[in-house]
C-alpha cells in the first residue's frame, strides 16, 4: 500500500498553472493527485495542474472604531426655536413667549391646567394633535397655535398683541372685546411677551 504524504496548513493560496489562484484551508498529495481542502469540501487536481502554493498574506487586523457618543441632548430652548424655525416664526419671539408662560420649564402646570413648556390647555393641544406632556410636541403645538392666531389677525394693525392676547385669554376675548381685553393679567402678559422679545432680538444684534 503507498503510504500518503500529507502536508498541513491553516490557510494557502493555491497557484494553478493557468494562472488562477485558490485560497484553501490545507492540501493533500495523494500520488498523482493533490487534494484541496476548503470549507465547501475537498477538489482534487492532478500535481501538473497546480504550480505551487503560498502562504496567506498577513492579515492586518482592521481597527474596530469607537461608538459615536450619543447626540447630546435638546435644552427646552432648542426645541422652542426648533419649532419656531418649523413654523415660519422668529425664534426669538415664540422664545419670548415660552419664557413668560412657562420660564422654560418642561413640567409646569398652572393653576388652570395649562401644561408644559407652552402652557397648552388639554383642549387645545388635543385641537393641535400635540402631546402636552412631549416638550417637542408641546414646542410644537405652541409655536403652532401662535401662527395660526398671527395668521388670523394679519389684516389688523395690532396683529401681534390680539395673537398673544388670545394665546393667552383666548380668541374669544379678543372677539368680544375687538382688542387686548382690559384684563390685568393679560395686558401684563402682552407687555412682558413683547419687552422679553425686544430685549433678545436686540441681543442677537
Amino acid at each position: 500500500m503507498t503510504l500518503l504524504v500529507c502536508a498541513l496548513w491553516a490557510g494557502e493560496i493555491a497557484v494553478l498553472t493557468n494562472g488562477f489562484t485558490l485560497r484553501v484551508d490545507r492540501h493533500e498529495r495523494r500520488g498523482d493527485s493533490i487534494l484541496l481542502f476548503t470549507e465547501a469540501g475537498q477538489t482534487a487536481l492532478p500535481v501538473a495542474a497546480i504550480a505551487g502554493f503560498e502562504p496567506l498574506p498577513e492579515e492586518i487586523p482592521v481597527e474596530t472604531p469607537a461608538p459615536a457618543p450619543p447626540p447630546p441632548m435638546k435644552t427646552p430652548h432648542d426645541l422652542v426655536r426648533e419649532a419656531a424655525d418649523r413654523h415660519g416664526l422668529p425664534a426669538e419671539f415664540v422664545t419670548a413667549v415660552a419664557r413668560q408662560e412657562s420660564n422654560f420649564d418642561p413640567q409646569a402646570v398652572s393653576r388652570k391646567g395649562a401644561l408644559g413648556l407652552m402652557q397648552l390647555m388639554p383642549e387645545t393641544a388635543r385641537s393641535l394633535g400635540v402631546n402636552p406632556l412631549d416638550p417637542a410636541a408641546n414646542s410644537d403645538g405652541g409655536a403652532k397655535l401662535l401662527r395660526e392666531l398671527l395668521l388670523a389677525y394679519q389684516r389688523h394693525p395690532d396683529q401681534v398683541r390680539r395673537a398673544l392676547a388670545a394665546y393667552n385669554a383666548g380668541p374669544g376675548a379678543v372677539q368680544k372685546y375687538q382688542g387686548v381685553p382690559p384684563y390685568r393679567e393679560t395686558q401684563d402678559y402682552v407687555d412682558r411677551v413683547l419687552r422679553h422679545w425686544q430685549a433678545s432680538s436686540r441681543l442677537k444684534k
